[in-house]
């Protein structure tokens, strides 16, 4: 009877122990801050926003139709410049280094990104007539929310999820991560208050977003609102490696 009283004190000292590392660290699991890399050949934009000096690459400067890229949680800005500029040379592009990462000062949070990427936003609007919103993995909750706040011509999302919080239960089961999380990314919450037409792009073999997560948020939107494409044979990671990636996004943003 000792021995069992002193196992499951073991197993629960290891829980607790656990779920505080967690907690503490968790952050530090959700965001990648990319390293300071000047994009060669673009002009950097600088946002001051909640004493922040936010990051904007300029890609295609002085085109009529916008579109704002929120990329994933590692992924540099940077290094996909000179390639997403020439995938979309009739648009004007504006990438944003997240809080902390690329030539951003702060940390990354939920409440900063959603107030930066409005800020971004509300700069450019008046500079052109259509502007379209793209976002990839992490991002995907960062476009919504600019689309659910403002108008949007079209809205792109590359490997999305419905929450932060259910990717992290369906990873932590054993945890309440809904009560544990700062930064829960609820993008299913604001599909009602997204008016712009919608394509979720998803890699068939994503081994980060699970693809019930994934169709979660499609179940949310209604579908006359929504086109939905399967990169076929591509991870989460390479999906842009595929040639079909860059042509059903230039159709589907191209599309009047």
């Amino acid at each position: 009877m000792k021995n069992l009283f002193i196992a499951l004190s073991a197993l629960v000292l290891l829980y607790l122990v656990v779920g505080l590392f967690l907690y503490l660290r968790q952050r530090y699991f959700l965001y990648y801050p990319t390293p300071k890399i000047i994009a060669a050949n673009y002009k950097n934009m600088f946002l001051e926003n909640d004493n922040e000096k936010i990051n904007i690459i300029v890609l295609n400067e002085g085109h009529e139709n916008a579109i704002l890229y929120f990329g994933g949680n590692a992924e540099s800005m940077a290094q996909s410049a000179d390639y997403i500029a020439g995938q979309f040379p009739e648009f004007t592009v504006y990438l944003m280094d997240y809080r902390g990462y690329g030539l951003s000062t702060g940390e990354a949070s939920e409440e900063g990104l959603y107030s930066d990427a409005l800020c971004l936003y509300d700069k450019v609007k008046a500079q052109h007539t259509r502007i379209s919103v793209g976002g990839r993995s992490l991002g995907t909750a960062v476009a919504t929310y600019v689309a659910a706040n403002r108008e949007v011509s079209k809205l792109a999302l590359i490997t999305p999820f419905d929450s932060i919080v259910n990717v992290a239960q369906d990873r932590y089961p054993v945890y309440p991560v809904s009560l544990l999380l700062h930064d829960k990314y609820d993008s299913k919450s604001r599909v009602k208050d997204i008016k712009a037409k919608t394509f979720i792009v998803i890699a068939e073999n994503d081994e980060v977003i699970p693809l019930g997560r994934t169709k979660a948020l499609i179940n949310a939107f209604p579908k006359v609102q929504l086109q939905v494409d399967i990169i076929e044979n591509r991870g989460h990671a390479d999906i842009s490696s595929d040639a079909r990636y860059y042509k059903i996004m230039q159709d589907f943003i191209g599309e009047r």
